[in-house]
């Protein structure tokens, strides 16, 4: 276990330092990548619109169940693979496992909003914002753009940083793989779409209860994150606007985060949106925060977000002497 944590340490450090080289993806696909080819390849075999609604359901069960085992199976030889070599394998491992978490990445996409107001205005913001939402940009003022990327950061701080962390700690690699696997089917077909309302409905069911804990966890991490940087005044506003406000969001674990990340900031989040021409009415959280806000709430969000992921670093190191002492 203390070994684990070890490697879990490293890896987020790793992530943090380095993040994704886009030297390295240009040359060689991402393994995300090859997690997407092999849920598409069970989308077009099984996924026949001629098929019932109930055969639709149940191909979708047994794909996502056997793409959970085959990236079980996967992390369990690695790490069996790795194990031999000691303390280096320990090391590919953990640069194996930083290859799957987004801390680095999720604040440089998010810093470039950011950037792009400040350098271009708001065609700028809107350019850098249409690469991590998929709302229409042309619609979104300033403030509307700002909540978009602040929006994404927290979403993203919970599934794409505290979830994977979570599910190493409990299962090591193979739990961080078959997580990934199933966060990138969620992304791919846990659509309410009529191609993919049957098919892709396992995977949505089982994403909302992988990232059930992690969601929550992240609250505390951004509340940590605020009473550091901001004063406990701003950890309480943290935590009670998400046990407040959290439910009023579509899904049933990103408001979470991103409550917890309006209530420090004190801003408003979420509210109406255009998606492919169709307005998407939502209720605003945390509605009493500010609505005028701009490039510098993205960059106060960026360091809360910065110094959670340090406090979760920490936390697992200290997991790490914990487990050795035990």
């Amino acid at each position: 276990m203390s070994c684990r944590f070890v490697v879990l340490a490293l890896a987020l450090l790793i992530d943090r330092i380095f993040g994704d080289p886009d030297w390295l993806w240009r040359k060689y696909p991402h393994p995300v990548v090859f997690f997407g080819h092999a849920i598409s390849f069970f989308d077009r075999r099984w996924n026949d619109p001629a098929l019932s609604f109930e055969a639709r359901r149940r191909n979708g069960v047994l794909a996502l169940v056997l793409l959970l085992a085959g990236s079980l199976l996967l992390g369990h030889v690695i790490h069996r693979l790795l194990a031999h070599f000691g303390w280096p394998g320990l090391l590919l491992e953990a640069v194996i496992a930083s290859v799957l978490l987004a801390q680095k990445s999720l604040a440089d996409h998010v810093m470039a909003v950011r950037n792009g107001l400040l350098d271009d205005g708001l065609a700028g913001g809107r350019r850098a914002v249409s690469m991590i939402v998929g709302r229409d940009p042309e619609t979104l003022d300033e403030p509307a753009v700002c909540r978009a990327a602040i929006e994404s950061l927290s979403e993203n701080f919970s599934d794409g940083v505290v979830a994977p962390a979570f599910w190493f700690a409990i299962l090591g690699l193979p739990g961080l793989m078959a997580y990934k696997m199933l966060n990138t089917a969620d992304s791919m077909i846990g659509h309410k779409s009529d191609r993919y309302l049957a098919f892709g409905w396992a995977s949505a069911r089982t994403d909302d209860w992988a990232n059930l804990i992690p969601a929550r966890l992240s609250v505390l991490l951004i509340a940590a994150a605020a009473w550091v940087r901001l004063g406990a005044a701003a950890a309480r506003l943290s935590v009670g606007t998400a046990l407040r406000d959290a439910g009023l969001h579509r899904s049933p674990n990103s408001g979470w985060p991103e409550c917890a990340m309006a209530g420090a900031l004190g801003i408003q989040l979420a509210g109406p949106r255009i998606y492919g021409g169709v307005m998407v009415s939502e209720p605003m959280m945390n509605g009493s925060g500010r609505a005028a806000i701009g490039a510098a709430e993205i960059g106060a969000a960026v360091d809360l977000f910065l110094t959670a992921c340090s406090v979760l670093l920490a936390l697992v190191a200290a997991g790490a002497v914990l487990a050795a002492i035990l």
